[in-house]
């Protein structure tokens, strides 16, 4: 065989295993954050009315919280 063959061949099984490794990445980069707004979730309800309301929101404005963590919730 030529290395003209081989490095096509390489090309061919590289391109499938660097979409692979993205998926993946892309996979565990969001059960990550799954566990950070399920940790800030749990956080949150266990802080008491008066805490929450020191920090500016409510029981009711948790999910929104936890669900959007890019939002400053006193702005919101």
């Amino acid at each position: 065989m030529s290395t003209a063959f081989d490095a096509t061949v390489l090309r061919q099984t590289a391109a499938p295993t660097g979409r692979l490794a993205r998926l993946f990445r892309k996979c565990c980069t969001a059960l990550q954050e799954r566990y950070e707004r399920q940790r800030l979730r749990a956080a949150l309800y266990d802080l008491s009315d008066q805490d929450l309301k020191d920090i500016g929101t409510s029981r009711s404005g948790i999910e929104f919280i936890a669900s959007n963590r890019s939002i400053d919730p006193r702005t919101a």
